[in-house]
């Protein structure tokens, strides 16, 4: 309110007022801006006293960029040793407390895993010519070194070098025993950086006595056992004290490749083997050639028996689930009846083993990994790799690859929820969704099409449209997760045609709730886990959740309608089972061929096949129609012989007759596999009844008989 008296009075008090103020602010940062240039001065002045010339200042330079550089690698190191952190949280120690003895799902003994320390022999009652024999040839350094051996790394360079080849390993006994513990065979760069800080972190957290007992208790070698005093008993049928200096040099040979020298399957290349390590032994100057010539004169021999094929790749698995189970009980001394059939793991086997024998050197491809369920949940098979032995990495469990076109079923099947059809017609054509533009294999384009039309000739463009236009990508990854994926899904507008990294276990649980009618496929590996007792610690119909309904049954019949034309005018055509079996899936082929993937399923199985290269490089060509539907029907064909056969839900009709002419076996090719008889499932349910009824009646009475005399 101004002065009515002096109305320009109280403004110019103010004008005077924020005068001052800039004022003030102006000479505060003049002199703040002086002082600052005076202290920099001083600074100047007083560093000028340390200023070098000549040779010192070369010194003193490049000390000061060895600091900078030094500060940036100590940055680097410590993101590079994150992943070797978090592989060190979990509780790797007990996980070999448990000693669990696995059953197939008839109740027959197929493997074991685990190691009870407090009853594995201490290091020092081994036999000396059993740690000399493994340090002469898989670490000679290793009491000297810090867990990563330069000497040894330099000289297997220079040795390789010469060869021009890899003939020598550069590995220290630690680095193995980081990979057996926390990582796979993987062969990466990122791996062998993990591999190195793990070595480190073990050399810093065990002693030496200690890393050495750990090794020669978790090793893999051969024949289904782990650890050398599983081995002496496996095959010498003796205890690990008791072996001499040439069974101590053929368990020392198992290290570097068990399946290859495991004696009960080629004994040749197993003494063959061992008398590299004598050698070994001699050239460290360990022993002398006197005191290995008896043990090269009279070599090893082993315990006479059949070849055990226990399946490693689904005991690796079904461990790792009983650790997850292991917390609702505390006894560490299990016997767990598993889901596995041995007739089915084995044809499992065949089929992937036949596959790569007859066209992996054609296709340019090395490895595959498979997942038979049966409906209901029940894990009957598991291919991890071609060969346990030469690596223990599961590639059905455990590795990410692109699923490509067979990630399509989660986006149509979000399509039939939100109302839409087989018959309902969509536009194939050029699309863009921001700076991606995906385009149809060979660039063809149909126009106006049907959704069962892009389905079987797995369309690109079709899910990116409907995904852009209809609903977007948080649904698809919604329905990915519901139906069974558990790996990460990414928030990415490629997913619809498969970007999202998946394994061969994720696909086939998704799928297998198509011919489950839309319901969790309660995907399972373990029925019961029991103590030694016989008490009941665990059972999966008893202790797990009723499945519950994830994809409605409308959606899951369309979805079933479709997916059954794939195998007879799709791109799977080489899938279609015999006999009339009705069968549907859908086929997959990343960018570049490096994954080639079907997933299909009767009314009985779901199978999920996948083929490609560790390393990631292309295939020739290889698509999902080709070599995974051909193994996938090899496997197929011999597990519905002899049973009931199921109905697939929503798909009446009849299979229609195949297009193409069945795929003529190679030359040589084994014969086709023929499934023992079996009883049916009426046959099988009606025993389980009567035993069931046996168990519960009452006991007969035992009427006593008086003797004539």
């Amino acid at each position: 309110m101004t002065d009515p008296d002096n109305p320009e009075k109280q403004p110019r008090k103010k004008r005077h007022l924020l005068l001052k103020i800039d004022s003030w602010i102006d000479s505060t940062i003049w002199n703040a801006g002086f002082r600052s240039a005076e202290i920099w001065e001083d600074i100047t002045i007083f560093f000028r006293r340390f200023r070098v010339r000549g040779w010192k200042r070369i010194v003193f330079e490049l000390a000061g960029e060895g600091l900078t550089w030094g500060s940036v690698g100590a940055v680097l190191m410590l993101a590079l040793a994150q992943p070797a952190f978090e592989a060190t949280k979990e509780d790797w120690r007990n996980r070999g407390d448990y000693a669990v003895t696995f059953l197939d799902r008839y109740g027959n003994v197929i493997g074991h895993r685990g190691v009870i320390h407090q009853n594995s022999v201490p290091i020092d009652e081994l036999p000396d010519s059993l740690i000399k024999s493994v340090l002469a040839t898989e670490d000679r350094r290793f009491f000297s070194h810090f867990g990563i051996d330069v000497i040894g790394l330099f000289r297997a360079i220079v040795t390789n070098a010469q060869a021009g080849g890899v003939v020598q390993g550069g590995s220290t006994l630690t680095q193995q025993l980081a990979k057996n513990l926390f990582l796979s065979n993987e062969r990466s760069i990122d791996r062998k950086i993990t591999e190195a800080f793990l070595a480190l972190w073990l050399e810093a957290n065990l002693s030496k006595k200690e890393i050495l007992s750990t090794y020669l208790d978790r090793a893999y070698m051969g024949g289904g056992t782990f650890g050398a005093a599983a081995a002496a008993q496996f095959y010498f049928g003796k205890n690990i004290t008791d072996v001499n200096l040439a069974e101590s040099a053929m368990l020392a040979g198992l290290f570097k490749a068990p399946a290859k020298y495991a004696p009960h399957v080629n004994l040749p290349a197993a003494r063959g083997r061992a008398n590299e390590v004598l050698t070994n032994l001699v050239q460290s100057g360990m022993m002398t050639e006197g005191q290995v010539i008896a043990a090269r004169r009279s070599p090893a021999t082993v315990v006479d028996r059949n070849q055990v094929e226990s399946p490693d790749f689904f005991l690796d698995w079904a461990f790792d689930e009983t650790m997850r189970l292991s917390p609702r009980f505390h006894q560490h001394s299990l016997i767990v009846r598993t889901t596995v059939d041995m007739g089915l793991q084995h044809a499992a086997e065949d089929s992937m083993e036949t596959s790569l024998r007859e066209y992996g050197e054609s296709y340019h491809a090395k490895q595959g990994a498979m997942v038979m369920i049966e409906n209901g949940g029940a894990v009957r098979a598991m291919v991890g790799g071609r060969d346990y032995g030469e690596s223990q990495f599961n590639r059905a469990t455990k590795a990410l690859r692109q699923p490509g076109s067979s990630f399509k079923v989660y986006t149509y099947s979000v399509a039939m929820e939100n109302g839409m059809t087989p018959d309902s017609i969509v536009v194939d054509a050029p699309i863009s969704w921001g700076n991606w533009s995906p385009h149809n294999y060979e660039n063809r384009y149909a126009g106006r099409i049907t959704i069962a039309t892009a389905v079987a000739q797995s369309i690109n463009t079709i899910p990116v449209r409907l995904a852009k236009e209809k609903f977007g990508i948080a649904p698809i990854r919604a329905m990915a997760t519901n139906l069974g994926v558990e790996s990460p899904v990414r928030n990415d507008v490629t997913i619809p045609i498969g970007t999202s990294e998946v394994t061969v276990m994720d696909q086939a649980t998704a799928y297998a709730v198509f011919p489950a009618g839309g319901y969790q496929s309660r995907r399972h590996g373990i029925t019961q886990i029991l103590d030694y007792g016989g008490d009941v610690l665990y059972d999966f119909d008893k202790d797990e959740p009723p499945a519950k309904r994830v994809l409605s049954e409308q959606a899951d019949a369309y979805m079933n309608q479709m997916l059954s034309r794939v195998p007879y005018v799709g791109t799977a055509r080489r899938a279609a089972l015999d006999n009339g079996i009705l069968t549907a899936g859908k086929t997959g082929t990343t960018q570049a061929y490096r994954d080639a993937w079907f997933i299909g399923f009767t009314g009985n199985f779901t199978t999920a096949v996948w083929f490609g290269n560790d390393d990631y490089t292309s295939t020739n060509k290889m698509t999902g129609g080709t070599l995974p539907a051909m193994t996938f029907k090899r496997l197929m064909d011999y597990a519905h012989q002899g049973i009931t056969l199921r109905a697939i839900p929503g798909v009446t009709a009849p299979p229609p007759p195949k297009t193409i002419a069945a795929t003529k076996p190679a030359a040589g090719a084994p014969p086709p596999l023929v499934r023992p008889r079996m009883l049916s499932v009426e046959s099988t349910k009606l025993l389980k009844d009567i035993g069931e009824e046996l168990k519960t009646a009452a006991p007969l009475a035992v009427q006593k008989v008086a003797s004539a005399e």
